[in-house]
């Protein structure tokens, strides 16, 4: 799936058609040799734009790491849909700050951010761009044209299945633009290709939208754990289901706590298990986890050679006194670490007790007197560009470390705080389960079981950001825990002051850029912007 790109045709005019400002944003170039009528004429051609789909979420272009990309605007090293997604959820909360002083980059920290933020702006376009990948496959793959091609049986059935992920796919661009952004504008399979404007969507109207398609899908989606690893099955959307209704009451006003507990029911029951070594979970061959992993952005230091996803994560983490070989790479770039918050977390520094506290604090400071010196912060070290047994990935320059967008440990918290939230359909016992199970890993035995007493809204809290750090939580779940924007929960440099500070509660939505308010009229900006 990683290999067949297809060119630049697919991009022509579509981006138009969902978002006008963004022609100055993105390449709607096409090339002469390639279009939809020859693409689209038999099955392998279907299959290879459905590639260019799921690649673009692990892909920055059509020609390596810099040179030709999807999204113009930005340097396209940072152009990566998870780079972008991890500054949004992790550089405004307490479990990172960074050094460097790239335009916009320490607005996130500071949350001083403005409509003209590039990072948000990247973010927005790059989950826009995907999501008209989608819609022109989508339409592509109706029953009209199957037929007009003479595409039929096996072939037809094959092509209906990736149009139900592709669906899926959408849908979780959708829920990315609906929690970061709140109203986007919205298109589907149905609106024309080409210049229109489209009109602009209610957060909580989005939310039903997403929730009918994931629904819609189910019966066309393959059983969980029987697709290919890296591609959407009926977990993968059940997943989804339990994470938007977890949240729901902050996108709509009414608390789904009795369908969070469902739907994460469904995927714990669909026979998904814990990997054994949590310091297995973020290595080079962590396809190994398919056990735990219910969807991933898969990435291979040879094939997907870009500077974001995990290349990213595991590069910029490293700095100061580290050195670059012990992770599996060819250097450090000296960006990316935690505030002291996250280390407290845990019984201690070197994960003697807790395995899941993976630091380097060797010439590092525990508290942070100037955002832009790496060595003021302990390092993380959560992800390696090395295999279970030692050995280097294919590359140290592009990292093998796939990203888990779905896992099983997220569920059993969705599950947990649902029940103590008063859903229904599930019970105390089983949540503290689930929980010790989490914790049991990570400390080797039983030493770190927990008892009902102590099983609270807030402890789970601190317990996903144990478990989760660092791989795109942290912002939804204070939000949810109305601990981001106000003084009950602070950290250092929260706000831009070093002991941490309340802000407006409108910074809980990121802006629409302003170039697409000014282009689009049928846009309203956020509040507070």
């Amino acid at each position: 799936m990683k290999n067949n790109i297809l060119k630049k045709w697919l991009v022509t005019g579509l981006i138009a058609g969902l978002l006008v400002s963004c022609q100055k944003n993105l390449d709607l170039t096409p090339t002469n040799d390639v279009t939809a009528a020859n693409v689209y004429s038999t099955s392998a051609g279907y299959k290879q734009a459905f590639a260019k789909v799921y690649g673009s979420f692990a892909l920055t272009g059509n020609a390596g790491p810099a040179g030709n990309g999807d999204v113009q605007g930005i340097d396209e090293g940072t152009s990566d849909f998870f780079r972008l997604y991890w500054k949004a959820q992790e550089l405004s909360t307490d479990e990172a700050v960074v050094a460097w002083g790239d335009p916009g980059i320490q607005d996130f920290h500071k949350m001083n951010w403005t409509s003209d933020n590039p990072m948000l702006k990247g973010v927005y376009y790059r989950s826009a761009y995907q999501i008209t990948l989608c819609n022109d496959f989508i339409n592509q793959c109706s029953d009209a044209n199957l037929t007009s091609r003479g595409i039929t049986g096996a072939s037809a059935d094959s092509i209906r299945k990736y149009k139900a992920e592709a669906r899926f796919l959408r849908a979780y661009q959708y829920s990315i633009l609906m929690d970061l952004f709140g109203n986007p504008p919205f298109a589907t399979e149905n609106d024309p290709i080409g210049t229109f404007l489209p009109k602009q969507i209610k957060r909580a109207d989005l939310f039903t939208y997403i929730e009918a398609e994931l629904k819609a899908i189910d019966a066309d989606l393959l059983a969980p754990r029987t697709n290919e690893y890296g591609r959407a099955d009926k977990a993968a959307a059940w997943a989804l289901l339990a994470r938007i209704y977890l949240n729901a009451q902050v996108y709509t006003g009414t608390a789904r706590w009795t369908d969070a507990i469902t739907y994460a029911s469904k995927v714990i029951g669909a026979g998904y298990t814990l990997t054994p070594n949590y310091g297995w979970l973020m290595l080079a061959d962590n396809d190994l986890n398919a056990n735990e992993f219910i969807f991933t952005i898969n990435y291979d230091g040879t094939r997907t050679q870009t500077y974001g996803g995990t290349t990213f994560l595991t590069h910029a983490a490293v700095g100061g006194s580290m050195t670059a070989s012990n992770y599996g790479i060819d250097g450090g770039w000296g960006g990316i670490r935690c505030t002291k918050k996250l280390p407290q977390l845990f019984p201690d520094v070197t994960g003697t007790a807790d395995k899941r506290s993976q630091f380097y604090t060797s010439g590092q400071n525990l508290d942070i007197n100037d955002l832009t010196v790496f060595t003021d912060g302990y390092a993380v070290t959560k992800f390696r560009n090395k295999k279970r047994g030692g050995a280097v990935g294919s590359s140290v320059t592009f990292v093998d470390i796939d990203m888990p967008i779905f896992r099983l440990p997220e569920m059993y918290f969705i599950y947990a705080e649902a029940v103590l939230r008063g859903g229904a359909g599930g019970d105390v016992s089983t949540a503290l389960g689930y929980i010790n199970a989490i914790r049991q890993r990570a400390y080797g035995n039983t030493s770190g079981n927990i008892t009902g007493i102590q099983l609270t809204t807030d402890f789970i809290l601190d317990e996903r950001s144990r478990e989760l750090y660092w791989e795109g939580f942290r912002r939804t779940d204070l939000i949810r825990y109305g601990k981001f924007t106000t003084n009950t929960y602070l950290w250092p440099w929260k706000g831009g002051v070093k002991d941490g500070t309340a802000v407006d509660d409108f910074r809980n939505l990121y802006p629409l850029p302003s170039a697409d308010v000014s282009a689009n009229t049928n846009l309203k900006q956020n509040t507070g912007y």
